[in-house]
């Protein structure tokens, strides 16, 4: 126990003056000091020059990430100005970086509309550079300066005249302070195409100088450099067509891994629902995406939506072009607004009943993508961060919007309205006949008379050291079960392929007789229910085939858990187990590869002169092994290979599934042509 110092006195009081503090505690800033505060920086001054397009005198932003480790963002706004600060005595631009809570953001006529309230942009990134350089454009001048943690360096100087305008800052990310500094180019390649859809007709050009190419996931059975998930979008398809576009983009920088995307939206948040539709190759309901915006004051509003033929909602909400990853008042005033809205025109058409219960707010947005965007002057955040919008008046002012102009809408299109009620009557239905199903699989397996499925449970209580397997057949399941130590492993047999879940509402999970077993086994529910302090096995072990068959059962089941039990892979409890695909044999003494390459090797070695003295067996399926061969190559811990799996594992095989067994022929086909040409060996 550390001791404690007895005397406390007025000299143990500290005062941390300047950027000190920020360095002390630069979590209070930026949120954190992982990839996340690192990207944050950037965000930091970025929004600043958007802050300038919103004021409409800026047209463009360059962002380049340099060969050296720095990152610079060059606008054509109007620069800061020059003058000496009456109230500090210093240039304006160095008040601007190095003392908090300075801004032009506070009231002043500067900005109307802006993004940064807090005054600490631009000197909290100051601050936790190893060092940082502007160049000042401004009013036919140029104006330079250096920093190093925080500190001048270089004193303000007039480089002399210029014809350039606007404001450039480059800056290299103390290491000091963060966990890590290298910038990942599909995470800010993710917000700055936001940037662009809602700054309709603004330019922002991407380039990374660093020849890095797209970063490797990896992970393995204890979770070793798993990346980190922090700075990810919030919908998963954005992040993968983000490194589709890198991959792209470095086949044609010729070698040199320079590459560059340009970004300019002329439809605004209208191009960006379409835009979210088209990249999660979803059928839309109704054609057109419906807009609406409202002016009052210095309140903004805007709103753009559609329904697709999903059963995943997606609501993207911005203040002053900051997204607000966990809401705020603006998305509860749409949120309510648009099931009032759909709740009385449902009752109108008749497609509600007077004694029937209203839809839910989760009925009304089953299938929805929407974007809603609001600007306001001396917007209210919750935290440094800016997650949360708290200006209680805007919660009203966009329910009085969406309720205004969803309400006429519906008048001049009454079809749409039909078959976005029709939707949500249909979820509403599906929601009521779950809840029914739920209640009869609410006793817990041990609660039971027997045991869920075919489920061989272990001995071992402590959910910190057991592992269940789902195995793929009967025969397999046999074998795994002789094979396998009762004592901590349990085994559930896979009796054919489970319910594609992506096309199925929470009803036809409960009932289905493949999938129940394994939520009552795992114990935890699903969806909202899920509890994962209530998990029975500390591995979920997917065994199967290694063919086409067993592939297929693999993404089924981690399509499964990515939809219905995410936590279970957030916290790393799904794994993939590893089955040999040969057995070599050689004077009765068995050897086992797991790959092509393995096999080639141990022929070679065992072989020698005379390969023909091996016995070489190809393993087709699970049923094949014993259960002492089961044991030794796939289920012994000391001996077995387990393959983790990631949220990005389960995003891959989510984005897979969904093209191969969506609506759409169209990405199935393309799929397959750039595909097909991979394939050396059809096992089936």
């Amino acid at each position: 126990m550390a001791e404690v110092n007895k005397y406390y006195d007025e000299s143990q009081i500290q005062v941390l003056e300047g950027l000190e503090a920020v360095r002390k505690r630069p979590g209070m800033y930026i949120g954190s000091t992982s990839s996340s505060g690192l990207h944050h920086l950037v965000y930091e001054i970025v929004d600043n020059s958007i802050d300038e397009a919103l004021a409409g005198v800026c047209t463009e932003i360059h962002i380049t990430l340099h060969a050296d480790g720095s990152v610079s963002v060059r606008d054509n706004g109007r620069g800061i100005p020059t003058g000496i600060h009456q109230k500090m005595g210093i240039p304006t631009p160095e008040v601007v970086f190095t003392v908090l809570h300075a801004g032009g953001k506070f009231g002043g006529s500067g900005y109307n509309i802006s993004g940064g309230l807090h005054g600490v942009g631009a000197s909290v990134v100051n601050a936790l550079s190893e060092w940082l350089e502007y160049e000042d454009c401004y009013e036919g001048y140029c104006y330079t300066q250096r920093f190093e943690r925080g500190k001048v360096t270089r004193p303000y100087k007039c480089e002399g005249k210029t014809d350039r305008r606007g404001l450039t800052v480059r800056f290299k990310p103390d290491p000091e302070i963060f966990e890590e500094t290298v910038f990942d180019y599909a995470t800010l390649l993710n917000r700055m195409r936001e940037q662009a859809f809602l700054n309709a007709g603004l330019k922002i050009v991407l380039r990374d100088e660093r020849g890095l190419g797209l970063p490797e996931h990896k992970a393995n059975e204890n979770g070793e450099e798993d990346s980190e998930g922090e700075e990810r979008a919030p919908d998963e398809e954005i992040n993968r067509e983000s490194e589709e576009e890198i991959r792209k983009a470095l086949e044609k920088s010729g070698g040199s891994g320079i590459i560059e995307n340009v970004l300019c939206y002329e439809g605004g948040i209208i191009s960006f629902v379409e835009h979210l539709n088209a990249i999660k190759h979803c059928e839309v309901l109704h054609p057109d995406v419906i807009y609406m915006k409202a002016t009052r004051d210095s309140y903004i509003a805007e709103v753009a939506l559609q329904y697709n033929t999903s059963y995943n909602e997606t609501v993207y909400t911005f203040a002053n072009n900051i997204a607000t990853r966990e809401g705020g008042t603006h998305e509860t005033g749409f949120k309510t607004a648009l099931t009032k809205v759909a709740n009385e025109y449902a009752r109108k058409l008749g497609l509600l009943k007077d004694d029937e219960k209203k839809l839910s707010g989760e009925d009304v947005r089953e299938g929805l993508c929407a974007v809603v965007s609001v600007k306001l002057r001396d917007a209210q955040f919750e935290g440094q961060t800016k997650a949360k919008l708290g200006n209680s008046e805007m919660r009203t002012f966009v329910d009085a919007l969406v309720t205004e102009k969803l309400s006429e809408y519906f008048e001049e299109h009454p079809s749409v309205a039909r078959t976005i009620l029709e939707k949500a009557l249909q979820a509403c239905r599906a929601r009521e006949a779950a809840r029914k199903a739920r209640e009869l699989t609410r006793k817990g397996p041990l609660e039971g008379a027997s045991l869920p499925g075919r489920l061989w449970d272990c001995q071992e209580k402590n959910a910190e050291i057991t592992e269940l397997f789902l195995v793929e057949g009967n025969s397999a399941g046999g074998s795994a079960k002789d094979g396998r130590f009762s004592r901590f492993q349990a085994i559930l047999p896979l009796r054919g392929k489970v319910l594609n879940v992506e096309k199925s509402r929470l009803d036809k999970i409960y009932s289905n007789s493949h999938l129940v077993p394994i939520i009552k086994a795992i114990g935890c529910g699903i969806g909202d229910d899920f509890d994962i302090t209530k998990l029975r096995y500390n591995k979920i072990i997917i065994m199967a085939d290694a063919d086409v068959d067993g592939s297929h059962i693999r993404i089924l089941l981690l399509t499964f858990f990515y939809r219905h039990m995410r936590p279970l892979i957030e916290n790393g409890h799904v794994y993939l187990a590893q089955p040999p695909l040969y057995e070599i044999i050689k004077n009765k003494k068995s050897y086992y590869a797991f790959s092509d390459e393995e096999r080639d090797k141990l022929i070679q070695e065992l072989g020698g002169d005379n390969p023909n003295s091996l016995i070489i067996k190809r393993y087709k399926g699970l049923g094949e092994m014993n259960p002492k061969q089961l044991s030794e190559t796939t289920m012994d811990p000391s001996r077995r290979t387990l393959l983790r799996v990631t949220i990005e594992d389960a995003m891959a095989c989510d984005e897979i599934f969904s093209i191969l067994m969506g609506e759409k022929v169209e990405p199935r086909r393309k799929f397959i042509e750039e595909n097909a040409k991979y394939v050396k060996e059809l096992d089936i």
